[in-house]
């Protein structure tokens, strides 16, 4: 079955609620057991590990849709919902390392995934090192007797660098790791980690699978082996998402296709554009045929988001204002993946420690929404302008 199937069937079972087509919210906390044998049935069934309605926080038919839409269309054998992204990183991460264990990380990862290296896992006797994303070569001296997972995001956050997947997560499986991937800039629809080595999957669904820009949502999916930690983990830290949060991710997921279509074409025109621009450093986007990730991309990658970034050449800072502030379509914000344009002015080398960005000026990460391309590029235009006329 193509993808853009089983996108629209996955996960789907109206035979169970009287032909609707979309599973029901279940607003469940307490599930009774009418007998002391189904009680006790129930209670073996969840020591057993088994999936089951026992009880609201563990899981419904509402979670266990999305969850089964996740797994099928990423190809892996297991997935559980979080509240949101980072929720779904932290869990992850405590599920597979113990105090005296040492994680190797992309140095370009997620923010707030580096956060928990640094702060939250450190407090419990987790050591962390970072790796250089364009060094794939040094990875290997980097590991230890005690490294216990090697975590992973394709293409790096910010500046959106694209690793050898393949190739790490083969070296982390000869070193006895536990390899993780952040996959939520391709989506399970545009790259399928489990067929390129990764144990692990992790989806801030937040962004493109509900797509709308109205709910927070994480994913989690793993391999048949990754799965024990995970399952029992999510149980001890008492990780559930809210029904209405996973219907909404349910409803975003049916139109991934369509969606990250328009924002690949869209990301495709603007990127063009910034190609063209003498305003213009450095533009990061593994899809575009100039970017120095491409072949990567091509290799192992189906399609491309709509989160891109550039780097400006070296301004006055009243000018980087004024072209910001004159977009009239690009509002600032901290997320991506909705159906609008956005922005964000970032800073990589304050995400970094052992690789340095080596752009002077400033860089920004814009997501392609669902507007037209012709109206985004004017829109630009106009804050280019408006740049120059400030510099002046």
């Amino acid at each position: 079955m193509k993808d853009e199937s089983k996108i629209v069937v996955a996960g789907r079972h109206p035979e169970k609620y009287e032909g609707a087509v979309n599973p029901p919210v279940y607003h469940a906390s307490t599930i009774v057991s009418k007998t002391m044998a189904e009680w006790e049935d129930s209670r073996r069934r969840r020591e057993a590990g088994e999936r089951g309605v026992y009880y609201g926080r563990v899981g419904t038919p509402t979670s266990f849709a999305l969850e089964d839409f996740v797994t099928e269309l990423e190809g892996g054998d297991h997935a559980r919902v979080f509240p949101s992204g980072i929720a779904a990183i932290g869990t992850a991460l405590t599920a597979y390392l113990n105090a005296g264990d040492h994680i190797l990380v992309a140095d370009n990862v997620y923010g707030p995934c580096r956060r928990l290296c640094e702060r939250f896992l450190a407090r419990f006797g987790v050591e962390h090192s970072f790796f250089d994303p364009l060094d794939p070569g040094s990875v290997e001296g980097l590991f230890r007797p005690n490294t216990k997972v090697l975590y992973l995001e394709a293409p790096g956050s910010l500046t959106f660098e694209m690793l050898d997947i393949p190739r790490l997560a083969a070296l982390g499986k000869a070193k006895g790791a536990t390899v993780m991937m952040d996959n939520t800039w391709a989506s399970p629809l545009f790259f399928k980690p489990f067929a390129h080595g990764v144990d692990v999957s992790i989806h801030a669904a937040t962004k493109y699978l509900v797509g709308h820009s109205d709910a927070m949502l994480g994913v989690v999916s793993c391999t048949d082996a990754a799965w024990p930690p995970l399952a029992e983990c999510v149980v001890d830290l008492g990780q559930c998402a809210g029904p209405d949060d996973v219907y909404l991710g349910q409803r975003g997921a049916r139109t991934l296709a369509v969606r990250l279509e328009r924002h690949q074409q869209t990301a495709l025109a603007l990127t063009d554009f910034f190609w063209s621009r003498p305003e213009v450093d450095c533009v990061m986007y593994p899809g575009h045929p100039r970017d120095p990730g491409h072949d990567l991309w091509k290799r192992d990658f189906t399609g491309a988001s709509g989160l891109f970034g550039i780097t400006l050449k070296p301004l006055p800072e009243a000018a980087l204002r004024a072209f910001v502030d004159r977009l009239q379509f690009f509002h600032l914000g901290a997320s991506w993946g909705g159906y609008e344009s956005l922005m964000l002015v970032t800073h990589p080398n304050d995400m970094r420690s052992v690789s340095k960005w080596p752009y002077p000026g400033p860089t920004l990460r814009f997501h392609a929404g669902l507007e037209a391309a012709e109206d985004l590029i004017l829109d630009f235009e106009a804050g280019f302008q408006q740049m120059r006329a400030a510099a002046a």
